[in-house]
Parts: structure tokens; sequence; C-alpha cells
């Protein structure tokens, strides 16, 4: 609906509630092939330098996954990114994010891109 692909995408951040949760986020939203998340992480292609920064500021889990607040927090890190004003995390020349967060038993899932001009 966005109009772009997951090249596009600078920086993600993705519904990391368990390990294997961020991996199947990697391929459910393209940014590798399904089955090729694992190798995806071990070519460091989720860090920044790599194909596509994915939770640069330590994923849900380093933030004690906080339920109701989660899309906000993940929010306003691709926020921050944009502005770049993430400091040590900042991912250089990022005019794209993307949001991935999942609800309830897993029956919800919302994914918004955000860009700046």
């Amino acid at each position: 609906m966005a109009g772009i692909g997951p090249k596009d995408i600078k920086v993600a951040e993705v519904h990391d509630c368990f390990t294997i949760a961020e991996i199947m986020a990697y391929e459910d939203l393209g940014f590798c092939e399904k089955g090729a998340g694992g190798r995806f992480i071990e070519e460091k292609q989720s860090y920044i330098g790599g194909q596509t920064p994915v939770n640069i500021d330590g994923g849900l889990k380093a933030k004690g996954h906080p339920i109701g607040a989660t899309g906000v927090s993940m929010t306003v890190e691709i926020v921050k990114q944009l502005r770049e004003e993430a400091g040590e995390r900042q991912v250089p020349n990022v005019d794209t994010g993307l949001t991935h967060n999942v609800g309830g038993i897993g029956q919800y899932c919302f994914v918004h891109v955000l860009r700046r001009d």
C-alpha cells in the first residue's frame, strides 16, 4: 500500500517477543528469503551497515516488552532515526523506516511505514 518494497526500508523495529519471532519477521517482511533469517543475522545484515538494520535500540526484550506501549516505543525509535536524533545507534542516511508489531496471541499484526521527505 505504501508503494515501496523491502529494499526501500532503511531501518526497522520488529516484534521480537521471542528470538524466533524476530527471525520470522525478517522473512515475512521480505528482508530475506524464507528460511534465510538465521543467515541474515549471521551475515550482520540486520546490523548498522547491513542491508536492513533492525531493532537497533535492542528491541522489545531490551525494554522489558511493555505490553500496550510496544508500538509507541517502536514508533519513537523510528522517528528518532528519521530525525537523526538516535545518537550512537543512528543509522546513516535514513529516510524510510518501518515498525512491525504483533498483538493479542498473534492474531493481529500492524506494519507502519514512516518516511522523511
